[in-house]
């Protein structure tokens, strides 16, 4: 399998990571970011809004690995928008992960025109402060999330360090295509929040057919599939055996025909979330 993708940068990101989102603070978040780094992934995905950084930072502390070994994402979230309020917001992110660096920054959703006149603008401004936090070293790489291709032309033509990731909501049932064209076309990796969907996943007939073909369970089929698509799976929980089952999957291949299966499921298990009508 496919241990990474090269970033429009030339920096080299896990091709799985771990997803942190509805984990517990505290020894919650410690425990989970142990038993992921002991089962063997290197990259932790955190956010500030998910109000667990703290965790994940001990997590990371206690965890036995060098720090140059790991690959740490976190974003800023959509009240910290704007220049000085982003630089703001990176440096309470480094205090409670408790780190010197982070290997990518991301915007977690972009302001978009249902909220503000100057959505444009916005999204140029955070993405300036980003810029300059790259330039100074204290992030490895930057990135969006949650952007569609509407979002991220305007951004593109005021970048001056293009984007190298772009996190969307990705799983059978649901693939974005023409964002993940688009972001293709463009040179940036598309990563994938929520790769197990919700529940109708684990419900699909020709996923669980493919899953005993293959003697994988659902979810092991649907992030091995992510991969194959070129797409980063963003697996999360709370549960050791599963934290562990969601990282085995390196040990199969799914045929290009049964990947084509896979691909035209009916949308199904998505959240419903899109940036272009969210209240947050």
């Amino acid at each position: 399998m496919k241990e990474y993708f090269k970033l429009n940068n030339n920096i080299n990101i896990p091709a799985i990571g771990f997803g942190t989102w509805q984990t517990p603070d505290g020894q919650t978040a410690i425990n989970a970011i142990k038993t992921a780094i002991d089962a063997g992934y290197k990259h932790i995905d955190a956010a500030a809004i998910y109000k667990n950084e703290k965790g994940v930072g001990l997590g990371i502390k206690e965890a036995n690995i060098d720090r140059k070994d790991l690959f740490v994402t976190s974003k800023v979230w959509n009240e910290q928008r704007g220049y000085e309020n982003t630089l703001k917001a990176f440096d309470n992110t480094i205090n409670d992960l408790q780190l010197d660096y982070l290997d990518l920054y991301l915007i977690h959703w972009p302001a978009a025109a249902h909220q503000f006149e100057n959505w444009k603008q916005l999204n140029n401004d955070t993405w300036s402060a980003m810029e300059k936090l790259y330039k100074d070293g204290k992030i490895k790489a930057l990135g969006v999330s949650n952007f569609m291709e509407h979002h991220l032309t305007p951004l593109l033509q005021h970048a001056t360090i293009k984007p190298t990731v772009n996190q969307i909501e990705y799983h059978p049932g649901y693939m974005q295509q023409d964002c993940v064209q688009f972001c293709n076309d463009n040179n940036i990796q598309v990563e994938g929040w929520s790769p197990l969907g919700r529940g109708d996943v684990f419900d699909n007939e020709v996923l669980k057919q493919l899953a005993h073909k293959y003697n994988k369970t659902v979810a092991q089929l649907s992030i091995r599939w992510a991969i194959q698509n070129n797409v980063i799976p963003l697996p999360k929980s709370v549960t050791p055996n599963r934290i562990i089952e969601n990282f085995e999957v390196s040990d199969f291949n799914i045929s290009e025909s049964d990947m084509a299966l896979i691909n035209k499921i009916d949308t199904i298990a998505n959240s419903g979330l899109r940036p272009d009508s969210v209240s947050f």
